[in-house]
């Protein structure tokens, strides 16, 4: 629950910086349309921008938290089947081991 906490305090704080630089950006704006009387297209694609930026962090934190999960399930399924193998590769030895004590007796005969 403390990552989710974590998580979310971090978008805040991403989205708040994001803002707080649209915010600025958007009052050197005021001047500059009127001196190039350019309607709206600057604070529009300030607001724009700082829309698409807060949408960004926002998905892909949620995307991150799911390729964690998926990455942990992964490896979950990788250490179940190296233990596998391993019981595989010791009872496999063993019974080599057999063989070849079989095959020294039976030379020494």
């Amino acid at each position: 629950m403390g990552s989710k906490s974590k998580e979310t305090k971090a978008k805040i704080a991403t989205t708040a910086i994001i803002w707080g630089f649209g915010t600025g950006m958007l009052a050197i704006c005021i001047p500059l349309v009127a001196i190039t009387k350019s309607g709206v297209i600057l604070p529009l694609a300030v607001i724009l921008g700082a829309s698409g930026g807060t949408a960004v962090v926002w998905r892909s934190a949620s995307q991150q938290s799911r390729d964690a999960l998926e990455l942990t399930s992964n490896v979950k399924q990788l250490n179940e089947r190296v233990g596998t193998l391993e019981t595989i590769c010791s009872s496999d030895e063993l019974d080599i081991q057999k063989r070849l004590k079989q095959l020294e007796s039976r030379d020494k005969i």
